[in-house]
């Protein structure tokens, strides 16, 4: 019975109880395209069926992970499937229930705006109802994009602030003491330069095109 209700692995030359990071980014990446376009659809359509059907979907992938054990999650083992070939990176486990907990909290409110208290105003119309909706989904989707593409873990940042004992083995080492960055990792004046001017030439184009202008 431990063996099935359980969260995290042991890993040789680990102090506490780890998970693979690279399955972590992958099974959040791939939530991360069905959430976007259920969001997506839900705009376009004004129908909510899809993300209701999304949102259930995404409540029990997260009682998987938190309340039973992450290694049976769906798109962990999708993710998992996916990066087997790559070098395991490990991260503390801790921070990652806390993080995901988060995930699982949003998915109950959710479940309760769309399915349980559906709201009686409809799509596209302005309520605070619809709002909390608009708001709770964007907020999954920052969560889930900045893991999967970004390899940031918000949910983990804020474990510190909850709890005494800080995390260990955080994605990339940012759980260690200040360290100088290598000279990949620096920012040069004529790389900022170049990113202004970039941004600069963005802004014109999209004012140019707003103003009905035809490249």
């Amino acid at each position: 019975m431990s063996k099935i209700f359980d969260f995290g692995e042991i890993v040789e030359g680990y102090d506490v109880k780890v998970l693979n990071e690279r399955e972590a980014r992958a099974g959040a990446g791939i939530l991360f395209l069905f959430a976007f376009l259920s969001f997506i659809n839900c705009i376009v359509t004004k129908n909510i069926l899809i993300t209701q059907l999304f949102i259930e979907i995404f409540l029990l992938e997260f009682i998987i992970r938190v309340l039973i054990n992450p290694k049976y999650a769906p798109s962990l083992l999708i993710g998992r499937f996916m990066v087997k070939n790559q070098i395991p990176e490990y991260v503390g486990a801790r921070q990652k229930k806390f993080a995901w907990s988060i995930g699982l909290i949003l998915a109950i409110f959710l479940l309760g705006l769309t399915t349980i208290f559906p709201s009686k105003t409809p799509i596209g119309q302005e309520s605070l109802h619809n709002a909390l909706i608009g708001l709770s989904c964007i907020t999954c989707l920052i969560l889930l994009y900045f893991e999967a593409v970004f390899g940031i873990c918000l949910g983990c940042k804020l474990y510190n602030l909850f709890h005494k004992e800080e995390a260990q083995y955080c994605a990339g080492g940012t759980c260690d003491e200040e360290r100088d960055r290598h000279a990949c990792q620096k920012f040069s004046i004529s790389q900022i330069t170049v990113l202004a001017i970039f941004f600069v030439l963005v802004i014109i184009l999209v004012m140019y095109v707003m103003n009905g202008q035809t490249i």
